[in-house]
Formats: C-alpha cells, structure tokens, sequence
C-alpha cells in the first residue's frame, strides 16, 4: 500500500538516497545490482530512495528504462521505504511516465530540473499544475540549473499536490526568503548533498539528498541525528568527513573544463569501494581514469578512517 501525503512529508525530514543505474560492459542496465544496492541501502537505515533522478543517469536513459527501473526500485524495497521517482520533458512526456510509474506503486514524483533554454516562472507553475493533474500522486520538484525569484519559490508551493522541495541552488539566502514566503506543509530538502546540510538546515530545511551517503549511509543517518539534536558541532564534523570526497566529485576531469564532470563515476566508484555494485556509466558522461580511480580509493580509505572515529 502506498504512502499517504502526510508519510511522505515524514520520509523527505531525512536522507534521500539516490539509486544509481548499474550499467554493465554493455550499456545495459543490471537490474539485479539496483535491487542488491537498494536492499543493502534499506539494511543500514535509508528508507527514501531516488530512482531515475539525475545521479541515476535520468537523461541516458528512455523512457521505457525508467519505467522499469522505478518498477524494480519499488519491488526490491519493503513497504515502509518511500520511493520517488523523476519525472521530465514535455508534459506529454512526463505525463506518460507518471501514469506508468502510477501503475508500479511509486510514491511520489521528483519532478527534474526544467531543461528548456527559455523559461518562465509561471509557465513552469503551469507545468506542474499539468503534471498534478495526471495522478493523485504528490510532486516533490527540483529547483536547479536556474535563478528564480522568491515569489516564484511561494507560488511553487501553493501548487496542489507539491508535498516538498528539493532545493539545489548555493544561496542559502534565497533558501531562506523562500521557506518563509511559502506554504507551511511543504518539507524543503537540501539537494546539494552533506556540505550544504548544516547552511541550509538553519534556513529551514528538514532533509538532504546524499552525497558520499549514497555508499556510506551511516555519515548521512549520524549527521541527519545531529542536525536534529542541533548538535552543531558534530554536525559540522561530520559534514567536514564529507568534504574531500564530495570535491572530488566536483571536479571537471581529464580534457574538460565543466566542473562535475566526475560526479556520477565518483560515487559509482563509491559505491564499489564500499562493496555494493557501482557499475559503467553512459555517454555523455565518462569513467574516472586510472589516475582517478587511485585518488577516490585514498579518498575513500580516509572517509574509512573518519567513521570508524566518529561514528563506529
């Protein structure tokens, strides 16, 4: 039985577990080490999952894999795990989708960072009305990859059906003036992952998308504790543990000059370091080099070293 509104509200006040798409020597999605990740995830404590969100690869894949791997997520996970799934494109397309991962039990939409060239703040608030319109299930949109004003940040929470936010853009001002103009039942998540987590939380977020939590979810669960014992000092601490792996993620890579260029193969290779399954990525984005895969292994041993200190 899927969640209420309310359970999902509950679900987004924690950390949001991204589930990467495992891509084999082929290309071709193992969708028996997306159900192994999503077990393993859900054994230490993670109980909101993203599936086809953007560290998913959502834009390498078609719309017939992501129905199906919003269907695998949902079948591989009890029933107490909230799984929201990303939905965009045309309202045609994101109609289309909604309605099949309807038909697979997901329980909310992500709606993904609009990619159009030419936006306006109330034709996106259409859009949503549109999207909201196809199911009685609620949207969570993701705010990114543009600069919107604070009315619109309001309006986007008065849209029915909106039960949260994710919110990935670094002014933490704007985060703020946003909370306090918008709706009260809206739960606002910080989308820049664990560096962004204690800035963010005294404006008034109540969750976060996982960084390096994607493959070692007890940072994420103890910092989440913290933050809400506003414990700040170990919450900076445990924040701070985060930081040399994150930019590494950040970082453009060999023979390029946009930065992130490494993020999803870096926690790929996360995820394989820690022993659940990582697999290849899809164009456009590029496996680490040998010289990077050295670095996140030391990077990755010396996250090792700071759990076991602060949290084992």
């Amino acid at each position: 039985m899927r969640m209420s509104d309310d359970q999902i509200r509950e679900r987004l006040r924690g950390v949001a577990v991204g589930l990467l798409t495992p891509f084999d020597d082929s290309s071709e999605i193992d969708y028996d080490e997306l159900a192994e990740n999503a077990g393993a995830l859900y054994d230490e404590g993670i109980r909101t999952f993203l599936a086809t969100a953007n560290i998913s690869e959502y834009h390498s894949l078609s719309q017939d894999e992501r129905v199906d791997i919003a269907k695998a997520s949902v079948e591989a996970l009890p029933e107490d795990a909230c799984v929201l799934a990303g939905v965009g494109g045309s309202t045609a397309d994101a109609t289309e989708l909604i309605r099949a991962y309807d038909r697979h039990g997901v329980d909310a939409m992500m709606v993904m960072p609009p990619d159009h060239t030419y936006l306006h703040e109330q034709g996106l608030i259409e859009y949503y009305e549109a999207l909201d319109a196809a199911s009685d299930r609620p949207l969570v949109p993701y705010v990114r990859g543009f600069d919107p004003s604070v009315d619109y940040l309001a309006d986007l929470t008065r849209v029915d059906g909106v039960v949260g936010v994710k919110y990935a853009l670094e002014d933490a001002v704007k985060l703020g003036a946003g909370i306090a103009a918008g709706a009260d039942d809206v739960v606002w998540v910080d989308g820049l992952a664990e560096p962004y987590a204690v800035a963010f939380w005294a404006e008034g977020v109540e969750g976060f998308s996982a960084g390096v939590s994607n493959f070692r979810p007890e940072v994420g669960l103890a910092l989440f504790d913290a933050l809400q014992a506003e414990d700040w000092e170990r919450a900076r601490e445990l924040r701070n543990i985060c930081l040399p792996y994150q930019r590494f993620r950040d970082e453009t890579g060999q023979q390029n000059t946009i930065p992130g260029a490494s993020s999803v193969a870096a926690v790929k290779e996360g995820l394989e370091l820690a022993g659940l399954n990582g697999g290849d990525v899809r164009e456009p984005i590029r496996p680490l080099t040998p010289d990077q895969e050295e670095r996140a292994a030391e990077l990755y041993d010396r996250l090792d070293d700071d759990i076991n200190r602060l949290i084992e």
